[in-house]
């Protein structure tokens, strides 16, 4: 029998109770117990300290002990994804989460699930950080399956979270999966990047690229025309809905090129792409481009060394940590110092640092690719878990719900 069959002779004719998250029979609201502590009069300890999104610090002591929902009151990281959170165990809790869980009769679980496909919008209120007030969301519904029946109510309850969780204990186990090959890909690609004394030279990068800014001027976007790269579409180049008109794109003095490196250099500095054809692509001054001797350095060699844990104390040391944001100067990335293996044999240099870049590739689609790998498997099981999720929990609601 499938799932979804299954769950309709579950639900045959099972009458559904419209409650909210303030009626207290099903709910209890926990924030007295709530207490926010500045970073710096934190004890450090094994609990966890949960803000509105996620986890914040590990603290001495603890507010809650048991299975709870938190239920962010202001600074959602999204809308339209509101933060919705479970949570075992102890744990302390600050004021910028609501504390909640079901009492007998309802699921606390089941709560979680049902409150992800709530649309919280309509409740919140406040400018840039909307906010969540307690009145707010005890008027929030949820739904009861067969309320005349407790017993059967949970079995409903505890049979949709059972489905659901399936899916999410294996986005969790491939999420897991795909942390532990990100520390294997960092720990091989630094292994492979650490060279004894005398193995490589040392050449300032001014001297094996050269070094492009990015426009200064404030772009006029287009609704088509040559897609504008920056810092937030920089992992997928092309992924972008701002563009530039052809126009405005054949004034850059340096349009980038087939294998030519784009790096951050403003906020979020160090993360780099490779240009993987001619098509026209347009950059603000927050990205360099960088175009290598090739004779000199492979292009994804110098992409996987600027990512390294050499890569990264090198531009540290050049960064501007004190400038809002920090920044790195232009002038500066050509003082960045990149390992040559080989120096004396150009050709073998350059097979040496192929050989890199194909092991180190490998790692990379694995744990990075949007279109391969476990990020893929990933999305495809969360949209499973979305789907059935919907399908679970669309209860039919009376008109004024």
């Amino acid at each position: 029998m499938s799932t979804m069959t299954y769950m309709e002779t579950l639900l045959d004719g099972v009458e559904v109770e419209w409650s909210t998250l303030g009626n207290d029979r099903y709910i209890e609201i926990a924030n007295r117990g709530r207490k926010p502590v500045k970073a710096s009069f934190r004890q450090p300890g094994e609990i966890p300290y949960f803000g509105a999104n996620n986890i914040q610090d590990y603290v001495e002591g603890y507010t809650h002990d048991g299975r709870f929902v938190l239920i962010a009151e202001d600074g959602s990281a999204s809308l339209e994804n509101y933060s919705i959170q479970y949570v075992t165990g102890k744990f302390w809790a600050n004021n910028h989460v609501h504390v909640v869980r079901g009492k007998s009769g309802l699921n606390t679980r089941f709560l979680l699930h049902y409150l992800c496909v709530v649309n919280f919008i309509p409740y919140l209120s406040g400018g840039g950080r909307a906010k969540l007030t307690k009145g707010k969301m005890l008027q929030i519904p949820i739904p009861i399956p067969c309320p005349d029946n407790p017993e059967k109510s949970l079995e409903i309850q505890s049979e949709i979270v059972r489905i659901l969780d399936t899916f999410t204990e294996l986005t969790t186990e491939l999420t897991t999966e795909l942390t532990a090959r990100k520390k294997q890909y960092s720990y091989y690609r630094d292994q492979l990047l650490s060279f004894e004394e005398g193995e490589v030279e040392w050449k300032a990068l001014g001297e094996i690229a050269k070094i492009y800014d990015g426009t200064h001027q404030t772009p006029k976007y287009t609704n088509t025309g040559v897609p504008f790269v920056s810092v937030q579409n920089i992992k997928d180049l092309y992924a972008t809905k701002k563009y530039i008109s052809t126009e405005d794109f054949e004034k850059y003095k340096y349009k980038p090129r087939i294998n030519d490196l784009f790096m951050t250099r403003i906020g979020d500095i160090g993360t780099c792409a490779i240009v993987v054809d001619n098509n026209p692509l347009a950059y603000y001054v927050t990205l360099t481009l960088i175009r290598t001797n090739k004779e000199i350095v492979h292009p994804k060699y110098l992409m996987h060394i600027i990512g390294s844990s050499v890569g990264k104390a090198e531009l540290y040391k050049r960064t501007l940590i004190h400038a809002v944001p920090i920044k790195i100067n232009l002038g500066d990335i050509g003082k960045i110092n990149i390992p040559i293996p080989c120096p004396d044999n150009p050709e073998r240099s350059l097979a040496e640092q192929a050989r890199i870049v194909l092991i180190l590739d490998k790692f990379d689609t694995l744990t990075h690719s949007i279109s391969e790998g476990l990020p893929r498997e990933i999305e495809l099981r969360q949209k499973q878990y979305e789907y059935y999720r919907d399908l679970l929990l669309s209860f039919p609601k009376p008109e004024t719900v």
